[in-house]
């Protein structure tokens, strides 16, 4: 019977709930939250602006954790821009997530969210109170533009207005709003000049989190985010700073199969593609590439 054997009898962990599941969540549920607080009812959303909101006043009174929290804030009265927010949001997780993990996604959300927010308040601290910084659109632009260096030309096809095809390449969108933002910095935002149409845009913050995206792509994505040091390998010295080169060996250095049932196999392979989609690819150990590679021809044969 199906229950009697040994991989049926094993307790398989239930898949986790992605940390993209939780933001959409979170997001949705807090711009519920300002709709509700907002109504005529309740007349309370200045206090929620208040305690989570990003203000020059709200940082000297030691409202630290706003510079985190604004994020899930949006102007109700421009509905676009959670929707526009949540929807890149979205697109930009499936995408990036098989390829950064759980862990370096989030990391890089909350990073540009943290840098933006200290870069929009090194710009507007000499304006003291009245300015507010809210929204997830640094985030966002900040996974736009880790997906641009990834996928730099990939066409990205749409109908504008539902109408117009358009295509676009990924590299050619995040130079653009970085040429934007920067034009918004020097011309608008930090003279404190009203930009056109009463437009209100964070640039600073937006060009912050663009440079955490490439501070990760050109300085950590290929690093192991871990705490255990790595070995040193132990080489002899021949003459003054040359290491010798290192002995081949007579054998493969292949992790050898254990004298087990096939189940050992299973969990260990369970246990790596646990931590491929946490952490994604760039995590594994080359011993944990090799096994991997071992196990698939083990596995099939049996």
């Amino acid at each position: 019977m199906l229950s009697e054997r040994s991989y049926s009898r094993n307790a398989y962990r239930r898949e986790r709930t992605s940390v993209l599941t939780w933001l959409l969540c979170g997001l949705v549920a807090a711009f519920v939250l300002q709709l509700v607080l907002g109504s005529r009812w309740m007349h309370g959303e200045d206090l929620l602006y208040r305690g989570i909101g990003l203000t020059i006043p709200g940082l000297a009174a030691g409202k630290l954790w706003t510079v985190l929290t604004h994020v899930f804030l949006h102007r109700p009265g421009f509905i676009i821009h959670p929707i526009g927010n949540l929807f890149l949001l979205y697109f930009l997780g499936r995408e990036l997530i098989p390829v950064l993990g759980q862990y370096r996604f989030f990391g890089i959300f909350a990073g540009a969210t943290v840098v933006g927010a200290l870069a929009w308040t090194a710009v507007h601290w000499r304006f003291g109170g009245g300015d507010m910084l809210i929204g997830a659109t640094t985030a966002v632009y900040a996974l736009a533009a880790v997906y641009a260096f990834f996928f730099p030309q990939r066409e990205l096809n749409f109908l504008l207005f539902f109408v117009v095809p358009v295509s676009l390449k990924p590299r050619h969108v995040v130079l653009a709003l970085a040429g934007f933002d920067a034009l918004g910095l020097l011309f608008y935002e930090i003279p404190g000049e009203p930009m056109p149409l009463n437009m209100v845009i964070a640039h600073s913050s937006h060009l912050g989190g663009m440079l955490v995206a490439y501070l990760y792509y050109r300085y950590l994505h290929d690093s192991p985010w871990t705490l255990r040091r790595a070995a040193k390998p132990n080489l002899a010295v021949a003459g003054r700073g040359v290491p010798a080169r290192k002995s081949v060996p007579t054998s493969p250095e292949l992790p050898s199969e254990p004298a087990t049932a096939p189940v050992d196999i299973r969990v260990e392979v369970d246990r790596i593609l646990d931590k491929i989609n946490s952490e994604g690819l760039a995590a594994l150990t080359v011993q944990e590439r090799r096994l991997l590679d071992g196990a698939k021809d083990t596995i099939s044969r049996r």
